[in-house]
């Protein structure tokens, strides 16, 4: 899928699941947000976000990945992203944002770290 991003939401584990798919850019970011705000509305203890969807990402989709971090955070909720696209991570890697953000190459790799 492209343009317009969604998230499937699974359990696994006691951790919530998030898959992104789609672009996230200038003109999805306010979606993706909504989407993401949806999800820590629920108030759960972890949040894995599954990126391997992602076709595109640009600096404003990075910029709502950081903004989902503090909404997360605000919401008593602890973000992890998993399966980066091999470009977004090497986006998240070069603006220093891994420094901010905690990634995972695998969404089982972040619900074990979750303990869940």
């Amino acid at each position: 899928m492209t343009g317009t991003p969604s998230i499937e939401r699974t359990l696994l584990g006691g951790c919530l699941v998030g898959r992104v798919s789609g672009e996230m850019d200038y003109l999805t970011r306010t979606d993706f947000l909504a989407l993401f705000e949806a999800l820590v509305d629920t108030r759960p203890p972890s949040l894995v976000l599954d990126l391997s969807g992602v076709t595109f990402c640009d600096s404003a989709g990075l910029g709502a990945l950081l903004a989902a971090q503090r909404l997360a955070k605000a919401r008593d909720t602890v973000l992890a992203l998993a399966c980066a696209p091999p470009t977004l991570r090497r986006i998240l890697e070069l603006t220093g944002a891994d420094q901010v953000l905690t990634l995972y190459g695998t969404v089982d790799d972040a619900v074990t770290a979750f303990g869940a």
